[in-house]
């Protein structure tokens, strides 16, 4: 009779377990990151009789969560992946709008600039086109340097959201480190804790969210949590501290770093693949980079073209001079790494801006020479590397002078070089007088009347200042129907400074004296041209149809690659197309990526969820299945009573 008690009363025990455990699924079923539990049963063990063994009821042996570590670790990392892509998604849709398109665009201001000399042209002393010229001009200096902020908000909204982040990593980490600690101390009951559990694998997802992590479990219940590839997070009860330290370069650049027994340590960038630092990290290191070079380029071009073709020309100022120039823009910067021991310093300066190229470049001392590379596409600058003699006598690279100033470096010792990024945001109209836009060219030619020839004149300028003597006339005699001249350079006093001999050729510009004459036709035996100082720049447009020239001249980027095939650039409005094209194509990039990766993670969720969550049709179908075992186990008991009392009963009579 007692074993008949004993079964029935472990069976409403157990059927109420499970009826508990049932109710406790229901009531969280849309808890997040909590996992189905289930009770689990056991037989108890018979009891031996002469008539054989007889069953001892059920034993609940420990109540268990549906837990599936495989689908759980894959939709960690899943969702860290998206949430990279995400974070980079959200700020490239930002920069695009850094870089408007159509009459707000740069491109477009250039060449409304450009266009202006148009009207100067056309009439040199028109005091109002020469001020349309200096509006323009404002407002394309003012569009540079808008520009060049916004990327440098964007960069400071960058550094601001990785501390953010970092502070959320910290404060998870301690979270879960602490859990840790309990999970282990419940180690010894024999059971699992499960809705520690559910809440440390919640904690781990999210700083998934955050940044890749690696959870390691350990013998005692707790779990590791590694980053970088091997650089602890969490370890134990331990959690070490996450911190945002500045570039190696640039103190504008946000770095990870991790705090390990008192020290930082830096984390590689490379391996850092997912969560939201990491696509904030690579939009920093990247995309945001790419489109301050490509921005700054633009700005060395544009000022360097129109601050060149200033200098070839003469003002409409008493007395009339070379103009001077329209725009200054930020200079190159070298940044010294901060763990360098030498003292080197370098200097960079812009010496053709038509090669400048929109890269950054490492220097890079191994103890006997320097190494440069271009950091846009990986590969070593042309002459590189590059002995501590060579810089300190100043190497030409890319349209760039770069010269050792002063110190030594040690071996080890690294450099970044910013030839264009710092450009744009620091550019700005630093000429404003009307009066010194230099429209006039600063020589004329004159044909004389009695050549038999077709030649005219189809371009006269200045191209090298600093060769042109402004005291002399070049007069010019073709000696031959095959283009042969003859000239002379003759002073004030009509004295012959020097003379010489030449040949054209159709297509090629006759250079002297610093300046080169284009023509249209062919000249003939006995044709004469004489090139003289103007003498009149108030009334001249020479250098007015030179500018305009420029809106349709591909002078941005131009390459000189290693086997001396020069590779001409773009025009203005081409290389603001071509940026545009870049920036567009990072977004589309992005987004596809975002999407890609945001359906993934939701496949792996979904995979975990039905392994893990709560299905509330299946609970109820549990529930009314335990509430009738209870309700048979709960009939067995009043079985067994009434035997008893029937025995007793037969007993007393």
């Amino acid at each position: 009779m007692a074993n008949l008690m004993g079964i029935g009363t472990r069976a409403m025990f157990a059927n109420y377990a499970a009826l508990q455990v049932t109710g406790n699924n229901i009531a969280n079923a849309n808890t997040q990151g909590y996992s189905r539990q289930e009770a689990q049963l056991a037989t108890a063990q018979g009891q031996y009789t002469g008539a054989g063994f007889f069953g001892q009821g059920v034993n609940v042996t420990t109540v268990a969560r549906s837990y599936d570590r495989f689908l759980t670790a894959q939709a960690t990392a899943t969702n860290s992946l998206a949430s990279a892509d995400l974070a980079r998604m959200n700020q490239l849709t930002q920069l695009e709008t850094v870089l408007p398109l159509g009459e707000a665009g740069l491109g477009q201001a250039a060449r409304q600039m450009l266009d202006a000399f148009v009207d100067v042209a056309n009439n040199p002393q028109d005091a109002s086109a020469r001020q349309v010229v200096i509006a323009r001009s404002q407002e394309l200096a003012a569009r540079f340097k808008t520009a060049g902020e916004q990327l440098s908000t964007l960069q400071t909204g960058v550094s601001q959201d990785m501390k953010s982040s970092i502070a959320s990593v910290n404060a998870l980490a301690t979270q879960v480190a602490d859990l840790n600690k309990q999970i282990s101390a419940l180690q010894g009951s024999g059971h699992a804790p499960n809705d520690l559990l559910d809440e440390r694998d919640l904690l781990v997802s999210e700083i998934s969210g955050f940044i890749n992590v690696t959870s390691i479990q350990a013998d005692d219940g707790s779990v590791g949590l590694f980053i970088g590839g091997g650089m602890s997070l969490v370890l134990g009860s331990t959690a070490n501290v996450l911190k945002g330290a500045p570039d190696l370069y640039d103190p504008a650049k946000t770095q990870l770093a991790l705090r390990e027994g008192g020290v930082d340590r830096l984390v590689p960038q490379d391996s850092i693949s997912g969560g939201t630092i990491a696509g904030l990290v690579r939009f920093q290191n990247e995309d945001l980079t790419a489109a301050r070079n490509l921005l700054g380029q633009m700005a060395v071009a544009v000022s360097g073209a129109i601050n060149q073709q200033q200098a070839l020309g003469l003002d409409a100022r008493q007395p009339a001079g070379a103009g001077s120039p329209l725009f200054s823009i930020g200079a190159p910067r070298t940044l010294p790494a901060s763990a360098n021991g030498g003292d080197a310093v370098f200097g960079l300066t812009v010496s053709d801006f038509t090669h400048v190229q929109a890269s950054d470049y490492e220097l890079r001392f191994d103890g006997s020479d320097y190494s440069l590379t271009r950091l846009s596409d990986g590969s070593a600058v042309t002459g590189s590397p590059f002995s501590p003699a060579a810089l300190a006598a100043g190497v030409q690279v890319e349209g760039l002078t770069l010269q050792l100033n002063s110190g030594t470096a040690v071996s080890g010792d690294r450099f970044l070089l910013q030839a264009a990024g710092p450009a744009a945001a620091d550019m700005r109209m630093v000429m404003t007088d009307p009066r010194g836009l230099a429209a006039a060219s600063a020589v004329t030619g004159s044909f004389a009347v009695t050549n038999t020839g077709t030649a005219t004149m189809a371009s006269l300028g200045l191209t090298d200042p600093t060769a042109y003597d402004a005291t002399l006339t070049a007069r010019l005699t073709f000696t031959s129907d095959t283009g042969d001249f003859s000239y002379d350079m003759v002073d004030a006093s009509n004295a012959v400074v020097s003379s010489g001999t030449g040949t054209w050729t159709a297509g090629t510009p006759i250079t002297l004296n610093g300046f080169s004459l284009q023509l249209n036709g062919v000249p003939r035996t006995g044709d004469t041209i004489s090139v003289a100082p103007t003498t009149s720049p108030a009334s001249n447009n020479g250098n007015a149809v030179s500018f305009v020239a420029l809106g349709g001249s591909s002078f941005i980027g131009t390459q000189t690659l290693a086997d001396g095939t020069l590779v001409p650039g773009l025009s203005i409005t081409d290389a603001y197309a071509s940026a545009l094209s870049d920036i567009g194509v990072r977004v589309q990039s992005a987004k596809s990526a975002s999407g890609i990766s945001s359906a993934i993670a939701s496949t792996a969720e979904t995979a975990r969820v039905n392994k893990a969550g709560v299905n509330l049709d299946e609970e109820a179908a549990r529930l009314i299945q335990f509430q009738q075992s209870y309700q048979a186990a709960a009939k067995m008991l009043q079985v067994a009573r009434d035997v008893f009392d029937t025995l007793l009963r037969t007993t007393g009579s």
